[in-house]
C-alpha cells in the first residue's frame, strides 16, 4: 500500500487524490480506473479486503507511477464513517493537502425493509452515509480552496415519495421506490451543498450512471415486491424495462463520474448534474426545492449528528 500523496490541483485532473467510495467493484471500481488513468492517485473505500487487493492492482496497472490504494470500511455503519473520514482528514492534514476528487459511489437496494443503527437501511447506505463523510471532510476541503465532490444519484428518483418529514414516508415498504426516495434526499443534498460552497472553491456535482449489471442490481430488480402494488399490475413491461436499463457494462455507467470528477470544461462550475450520456443535464426539479433540501437536512442532523452522540448513563 502506498502513503497518502496529496499535491491537489482543484481541477479533478492530473494530481491528486481521489476517494471513490464503494470502489472494489462494479461501477466504483470502473470509475476508479477512469480516474487512474486521468492521472489521478485513487483510494478506493470497501468493505473486502481481498476485493480492495484485486482492486488496487488493477488501478496500478493503469498508472504505475500512483499506485492504487485501499482503505477497509463498511459505510453502512455510520460509526465507521466518521472513523474513515478521521483517517483521511488526520492523513490530509499530516501530507499539507487535501484530497482533490471525492466520489461517493456507494449505492444499496434492499428488497425487504430492515434498519442499521435503528434506522431504514436504504436511507442509511443511499444518503445519511454519503452525506455524513462529505460534511466531515468539508472542513479538509474547503482548508484548500479546491476540489470536486461528486455525489453518485439514480434515474429512480422519479418514483420517489417526495415527503421528508421523518425518514421513512407514509405507506408500504417498496425497495425501488425507498431507494429512489433516498437517492432524491441525497440530490437534493447535493444540490444545496453546491450552493453551500459557492465562492470556496470546491465545486459539487451529481452523476447519474444510468444503469449497468452490477452487484446492487443481479437478482433485485428481479422481483416484483421491489415495487408499488400499483406497478406490479404491469410486472412484465416494468421488468423488461429494468432489464433494458441494466444491461450495459459498467464502464459505460461509471462515465458520468469521471466526466464530473475530470472534464476541464467543467473548472469552475458547481451543482451541475452529469447525466447517463456523460453530458450536463436539467436536474430532477423537485430536487431544486428549498423546502425540500431543509427538510432533508434536518433529518441528516437528526440520524446523522457530525459528532458521535455518547449513550445517556443518567
Amino acid at each position: 500500500m502506498t502513503s497518502w500523496n496529496g499535491n491537489g490541483n482543484g481541477n479533478g485532473s492530473g494530481n491528486g487524490v481521489a476517494v471513490v467510495t464503494a470502489g472494489t467493484g462494479g461501477i466504483g471500481l470502473e470509475t476508479a480506473l477512469g480516474l487512474a488513468a486521468a492521472g489521478l492517485s485513487v483510494t478506493v473505500v470497501g468493505r473486502n479486503a481481498d476485493r480492495g487487493a484485486r482492486a488496487v492492482r488493477r488501478i496500478s496497472a493503469v498508472n504505475p507511477e500512483r499506485p492504487g490504494r485501499f482503505l477497509r470500511a463498511d459505510l453502512s455503519s455510520l460509526d465507521e464513517v466518521r472513523d474513515l473520514a478521521a483517517r483521511i482528514a488526520a492523513e490530509c492534514a499530516a501530507a499539507g493537502e487535501p484530497p482533490a476528487v471525492l466520489v461517493n459511489n456507494i449505492g444499496a437496494m434492499y428488497p425487504k425493509r430492515h434498519d442499521l443503527g435503528g434506522v431504514e437501511a436504504s436511507f442509511v447506505v443511499n444518503h445519511l452515509s454519503p452525506y455524513l463523510l462529505t460534511e466531515l471532510l468539508l472542513p479538509t476541503f474547503t482548508a484548500g480552496g479546491s476540489g470536486r465532490i461528486v455525489n453518485v444519484t439514480s434515474g429512480a428518483v422519479v418514483a420517489a415519495k417526495r415527503v421528508f418529514e421523518a425518514v421513512e414516508p407514509p405507506g408500504g415498504y417498496y425497495g425501488f421506490h425507498w431507494y429512489g426516495r433516498a437517492k432524491l434526499a441525497n440530490l437534493a443534498y447535493t444540490l444545496d451543498l453546491a450552493g453551500r460552497l459557492e465562492g470556496t472553491g470546491v465545486s459539487v456535482f451529481a452523476a447519474d450512471p444510468g444503469g449497468a449489471a452490477t452487484d446492487m442490481t443481479d437478482g433485485t430488480l428481479s422481483d416484483p415486491e421491489i415495487v408499488s402494488p400499483a406497478l406490479r399490475l404491469l410486472w412484465p413491461l416494468v421488468r423488461r424495462r429494468f432489464e433494458r436499463s441494466t444491461w450495459g457494462p459498467a464502464s459505460v455507467a461509471a462515465r458520468p463520474s469521471i466526466v464530473a470528477a475530470t472534464d476541464p470544461t467543467l473548472t469552475g462550475r458547481t451543482g451541475v448534474v452529469i447525466g447517463s450520456r456523460a453530458r450536463p443535464v436539467r436536474p430532477f426539479r423537485p430536487a431544486t426545492d428549498p423546502r425540500l433540501a431543509a427538510a432533508v437536512r434536518r433529518l441528516g442532523e437528526r440520524h446523522a449528528p457530525l459528532a458521535a452522540t455518547l449513550p445517556d448513563l443518567g
